[in-house]
């Protein structure tokens, strides 16, 4: 069985249909179970007090909101490639689901900021970055609606979707870029002297799992929502043309 077959948009929905009640499930356990022990079960941080559970939202959506443009970056270079309509309209389903995981992270980020930092907004690398590639989200929504001819869009949106891929990994990797900025490292590493308190890591990784579940589950129903939206335009314009 090829990978390709699921670019038939039939088979896709298919799979979705079977997908999305698990995957939904999924998402609701881990990231309820996540949230409710990292609030409630753990305790506060010696510095930091309470402010420190702001990591249950913020690590996962900014994470998220990374990943999820490097998803779109996959899937423009196969429509680009292959033509798959399928993966421009995944690409197309996972901008605004991406755009809200970024809003998330830069909100959560300045709710921590402010009493720790002693301010909303810091012109840090990594939140600079973070700025733009959430103007690039935007950017690439608009796009899709400014184009009439939905193959022109595509085109158009998976060149800028290589161009934003850039400010995606200055988003994850700008903390080792530059060494200025106020912005600490990396939350979750595999360098235990970096990583977060075994107290905060495991409700931080069920997070995680519950914000990657929460993702797929969104873009399957968006894509097939998206599936349909193409096939009742056809219709239409089959109509208008009889």
């Amino acid at each position: 069985m090829s990978l390709w077959e699921y670019a038939n948009p039939k088979k896709f929905m298919q799979t979705a249909a079977r997908l999305l009640p698990f995957v939904a499930a999924l998402a609701v356990l881990t990231l309820g179970t996540g949230l409710i022990w990292g609030f409630f079960f753990t305790p506060d941080d010696y510095k930091q007090g309470s402010t420190v559970k702001i990591i249950y939202i913020h690590v996962p959506a900014a994470m998220m909101a990374i990943n999820a443009w490097v998803m779109m970056l996959v899937a423009s270079l196969i429509w680009l490639v292959r033509r798959h309509h399928v993966s421009a309209l995944a690409a197309k389903a996972a901008a605004p689901v991406g755009m809200v995981f970024t809003l998330i992270a830069l909100m959560t980020g300045a709710f921590w900021g402010q009493p720790m930092w002693g301010t909303w907004w810091e012109w840090d690398p990594r939140l600079t970055s973070f700025l733009i590639l959430f103007l690039f989200y935007l950017g690439y929504i608009a796009l899709w609606q400014a184009v009439e001819n939905p193959d022109t869009a595509a085109d158009l949106t998976g060149l800028l979707c290589i161009v934003g891929s850039v400010f995606a990994l200055l988003s994850r990797y700008a903390v080792n870029f530059w060494n200025q900025g106020l912005h600490q490292g990396a939350s979750l590493s595999l360098d235990k002297q970096e990583n977060v308190s075994d107290v905060y890591w495991y409700p931080l990784l069920l997070c995680l799992a519950g914000f990657v579940a929460l993702f797929v589950a969104l873009v399957l129903l968006r894509t097939v929502t998206e599936i349909r939206a193409r096939r009742l335009a056809v219709l239409l314009a089959r109509e208008r043309l009889a």
